[in-house]
């Protein structure tokens, strides 16, 4: 029994390691969404704009003036960059969701054969 109760508090803390991972892993997607929307923002900003707009791209405390295409270019590099991201953000989810999954299920196994043992005693 003590040796039951030892593999199933190993697992509970795996299960809780694999929690706080998909926890951390889902901050890091809502920021990347947030640059996303802050980018898409941008780029349709730059849409409306002339070509002959002036543009400036703060560095430290400096504005410095940008040509429109460069800026253009940047931000949508930038995004291609976010979903990129974003993307392999979600497959590490999914995948420490389905770890997850399996360790829950390992507990409730456990959890269920000790409770059948028991009754049966």
């Amino acid at each position: 029994m003590a040796e039951l109760q030892k593999k199933l508090q190993d697992l509970s803390d795996e299960y809780q390691k694999f929690q706080g991972e998909l926890s951390t892993a889902v901050e890091a997607r809502q920021k990347l969404e947030s640059q996303q929307q802050e980018n898409t923002t941008v780029k349709k900003e730059f849409d409306i704009l002339a070509d002959d707009a002036n543009i400036y791209k703060q560095i430290g405390p400096v504005l410095l003036k940008q040509d429109k295409a460069e800026a253009v270019m940047a931000v949508n590099s930038r995004l291609e960059f976010i979903e990129k991201e974003i993307r392999r953000i979600e497959t590490q989810i999914k995948e420490i969701q389905e770890k997850s999954e399996k360790v829950k299920m390992e507990i409730i196994q456990i959890q269920s054969a000790a409770q059948q043992a028991q009754a049966a005693s």
